[in-house]
């Protein structure tokens, strides 16, 4: 069993580490773009192709199965992967877990880019599911390029600034960025008492229920804009990066 998790950056490593708790037999093949970062303020047709470049660089080792685990890919890039790629290669894609925490809630705040905040691709999954709830799109900037960078000092202020445009009444959170799970327990930490509700784990989930249950070797193998690289030592600063990091076998 061999799957490809494609992202601009190190976001993916949140659903990575998903699938390796649930198979920890899975080889994986992570592929993002650090050439072309950040992705949110590029055109729909810039983030295809780089999306596209990215996947086919995964795709060369083999995959069952890849995982857009980048929530600016699934919106624009979707398709296009899915017309190129499938069904030999299932893909999943990354949506904010709105579904559930309308359904479980009455106050919500969604956190994302800016480019996503406000976004009609958004503002759609909230009409089809809000579920009558209310919804509070909160924009946090800086916040994804802090994370990729492993800069405590600017991840702490882009979620301060987030966290003062999050109502106080929302009992629930969605992080609609990747990059955010990397950092769920100090975002925790700013909305005290909020439930925050990630992708990963789902995402890793319904990834394996797409692929065969096939024994593989645990192994990893790291795409940095096409080039075979380790992990970037930022990756290293997070726990799931850390995790993944000793891996005894390279693919």
């Amino acid at each position: 069993m061999k799957i490809g998790l494609m992202d601009s950056g190190i976001g993916l490593l949140a659903a990575a580490a998903a699938v390796r708790r649930l198979r920890p037999d899975a080889d994986l093949v992570l592929s993002s773009d650090p050439d072309g970062m950040p992705w949110g303020p590029r055109s729909a047709e810039d983030v295809t192709r780089r999306a596209l470049e990215c996947t086919r660089a995964a795709a060369a080792h083999g995959l069952d199965g890849l995982i857009v685990a980048c929530n600016t890919a699934s919106v624009h890039a979707l398709p296009a992967l899915r017309a190129a790629f499938e069904p030999g290669l299932p893909i999943v894609g990354t949506v904010p877990a709105i579904k559930p925490a309308a359904a479980a809630h009455r106050k919500v705040a969604i956190w994302a880019t800016p480019a996503t905040t406000g976004s009609s691709y958004q503002r759609g999954l909230i009409a089809e599911f809000g579920n009558g709830a209310g919804i509070t799109e909160v924009a946090c900037p800086g916040l994804a390029d802090a994370v990729q960078h492993a800069d405590p000092d600017a991840i702490a202020a882009a979620i301060a600034v987030a966290a003062t445009r999050t109502p106080a009444d929302v009992s629930a959170v969605v992080l609609g960025c990747t990059h955010y799970e990397l950092v769920v327990d100090r975002i925790s930490a700013a909305v005290p008492g909020a439930e925050l509700l990630c992708s990963a784990d789902a995402v890793a989930a319904q990834a394996l229920r797409r692929v065969p249950a096939t024994p593989g070797g645990g192994t990893l193998a790291v795409l940095l804009s096409g080039r075979s690289e380790s992990l970037p030592a930022a990756a290293l600063a997070y726990p799931e990066g850390a995790g993944l990091a000793v891996t005894p076998a390279t693919a």
